[in-house]
């Protein structure tokens, strides 16, 4: 697979954009003057900064999320907006303030240029000095969800960007190569951990969630926010904290890790992880690949079927965000990372009929082929896994020896390659499931005639089939991913086929809808 074909599309949107490229444009070209400040910049920050002040979260939230892209495509579609400096007298100096303009500066810039590398240097100068004033002053603020949010998934990004464009190294120019040596800390992998372990810890949000549990506490119930006169930020950070760092996790494929660093939140609950739409996918889109590499695939299975069901029920109203775009790009690759897990887990008892449906439409012919042990299955495996998956990263700094080379598909040849040896070593047991599904009682005999190999062998790969049909879960417990059961007695193999109860009610509402409609346009015919 080609470089290009791997880059991800990241969103234009400033906004959550999980882990896509974005639109960039040659900065030098562009007629800026950072020291220029419209009218409208000059009233936007200043009601921000008042409503800021005000706590005043709902319209915190209405300029945040509308009127500053609003802005950004009217006067900066191709341009940065106006330098902090220009704008800190209109809202005193005021420090903090600061800091968050300048998040969203960078965010901004991020998403509509091709940041320089002294401009990916600033802003982790930037994120550092926020994330220590939010771990170490007194931030006596509430902000919306969305943008707290925005902030750990633009953070992760970031991170991500800079690696992909430091292990970039063959075009690099000396000038480049001279800031990367001197701001080696920059965007560190230990500094990027260590900042979203502190928000963890400094927040006790884990231990505010067990609270929560024992009804001493109240943070789900309130959407994180603190209507007692106190501050949000910390403790919703320090929640998102916790995607970050499964996200970081997963870019780095120690999977164990992520979703451990998960664990403190429910998933199969609502939570304040599922009030922010960028939030939700991000969340459920790492645990299930996480589960996927990990052979959990009943675990991924279920969650991908919950957020894919949910953003088909729930994407026209999302049409006018800025995320759409990334809405419909994680499904499209969450549908994809379906049919892995299925064509690797054949499971679609677990699936939804709408989402079943949605699946065949989109990979039905490619499923049946993935089902095969040959070159064709593959390359659809190859095909899928590199759609999907997220932009892995190499993270140790590059030698900067003579002659300099890219080594940033490094990582996603390494995780391509386990993912590959897995799915075939599956996909050579699947002829032994095949027989299996037939019978209730045969003997080794018979089984190995049909495998076309001798008892023993047929004892080693069955003995292999109990071994790849279990994982071990989160808690340390063996769980079994097999649809069927089998053991062997007197050398006679005898299957249990387990048949999940069937679930009648969704089928008669789906049928009760169909019949409303029917009756709606009967209704509209005019009879003459």
């Amino acid at each position: 697979m080609s470089t290009h074909d791997y880059e991800d599309a990241r969103a234009v949107s400033g906004g959550a954009g999980y882990d896509d490229h974005r639109h960039q444009q040659p900065q030098d070209q562009l007629d800026y003057d950072p020291n220029f400040v419209p009218d409208s910049v000059k009233s936007f920050v200043v009601h921000l900064y008042r409503h800021i002040r005000e706590k005043n979260v709902y319209e915190i939230h209405q300029m945040y999320e509308t009127s500053f892209h609003t802005l950004s495509d009217r006067l900066f579609k191709d341009t940065p907006w106006p330098s902090v400096d220009a704008v800190a007298h209109y809202v005193d100096n005021d420090h903090v303030f600061c800091l968050l303009y300048k998040e969203m500066w960078f965010r901004h810039l991020y998403a509509r240029l091709n940041p320089t590398i002294r401009q990916r240097i600033d802003s982790w100068d930037n994120y550092c000095s926020l994330f220590q004033v939010v771990l170490h002053g007194v931030v006596n603020m509430q902000l919306p969800n969305q943008w707290l949010w925005d902030m750990v998934d633009e953070f992760v990004y970031q991170f991500q960007s800079f690696c992909q464009y430091r292990a970039k190294m063959k075009n690099k120019t000396e000038q480049e190569i001279d800031l990367l040596r001197q701001f080696d800390q920059a965007w560190s992998v230990y500094g990027v951990l260590n900042f979203l372990q502190a928000l963890v810890e400094k927040s006790n949000i884990i231990q505010i969630l067990e609270n929560e549990k024992e009804g001493l506490e109240q943070f789900t119930s309130t959407d994180g926010y603190d209507y007692n006169g106190g501050s949000n930020v910390l403790k919703v950070l320090g929640y998102f904290g916790m995607v970050g760092l499964l996200r970081v996790h997963c870019l780095l494929g120690d999977y164990h890790t992520g979703l451990k660093c998960l664990q403190p939140i429910d998933i199969s609950q609502q939570g304040v992880y599922t009030l922010v739409i960028g939030s939700h996918i991000t969340t459920i889109y790492h645990y299930g690949f996480a589960n996927l590499m990990l052979r959990r695939y009943v675990d991924a299975i279920r969650e991908f079927n919950k957020i894919l069901l949910y953003i088909y029920k729930t994407k026209q109203y999302h049409q006018t965000s800025p995320q759409y775009e990334q809405i419909l790009k994680k499904n499209e690759q969450m549908y994809a990372l379906l049919a892995i897990c299925l064509s690797l887990c054949p499971q679609s008892s677990l699936v939804d009929e709408t989402v079943i449906s949605q699946l065949r439409e989109k990979y039905g012919e490619k499923m049946i082929i993935m089902q095969r042990y040959d070159d064709e299955a593959f390359a659809i495996f190859d095909e899928l896994f590199s759609y999907a998956c997220p932009k892995f990263i190499t993270p140790s700094a590059p030698s900067f020896e003579e002659p300099l080379v890219n080594y940033n598909q490094d990582a996603y040849r390494l995780q391509l390659k386990l993912f590959l040896y897995e799915a075939k070593q599956q996909q050579l047991l699947s002829g032994v499931r095949t027989f299996l599904k037939v019978y209730s009682t045969i003997s080794l005999t018979k089984l190995a005639s049909y495998v076309e190999v001798d008892e023993l062998t047929l004892r080693t790969i069955l003995t292999t089939y109990k071994h790849k049909t279990h994982a071990v879960n989160s808690d340390g417990k063996v769980i079994s991913n097999a649809d069927i059961n089998f053991y062997i007695n007197d050398d006679i193999v005898h299957v249990a086929e387990s048949k999940p109860a069937k679930q009648y009610g969704d089928y008669f509402l789906r049928q009760v809808v169909k019949l409303e409609g029917v009756i709606n346009e009967v209704d509209t015919i005019k009879l003459y």
